[in-house]
């Protein structure tokens, strides 16, 4: 075996490991991430209002519409306020999911309280900063 082939399958197999490396990385890393047991197990809860239990009347669909247009519009706050679940039960509003502030709780909030009324939000948003 010459030089130029003992470089090249060095070059290939350290090419192959590093992205062996590279991949178990990042599933390790999102495996940590994506654990929502809790989460999930609180949503179990028949108390708990899910998003298959929005109501299907023209009020709280349009309710919650208003809410996640002024959420999305609202180009300062992060993805995961923008995705937060908004079920709307007889003009009762309720908001779930994470958000990466105290601020960005607040904003998300007042935007449906100025949509449902304050006396019609309740609040179940967490704080998830960035690690």
């Amino acid at each position: 075996m010459n030089l130029k082939s003992c470089l090249r399958t060095f070059l290939i197999t350290g090419s192959l490991l590093g992205s062996v490396w590279a991949v178990a990385q990042t599933t390790t890393a999102q495996d940590a991430q994506a654990d929502n047991t809790s989460v999930n197990q609180r949503d179990q809860n028949a108390n708990e209002p899910t998003a298959d239990q929005q109501k299907d009347n023209r009020s709280d669909r349009g309710i919650t519409q208003q809410i996640r247009k002024a959420i999305m519009n609202d180009k300062s706050l992060s993805t995961y306020a923008h995705n937060v679940k908004i079920v709307t039960q007889n003009g009762q509003v309720t908001l779930k999911g994470p958000v990466r502030s105290d601020e960005e709780k607040r904003t998300v909030e007042a935007k449906a309280a100025e949509v449902a009324g304050d006396s019609n939000v309740i609040s179940k948003l967490d704080i998830k900063p960035k690690n």
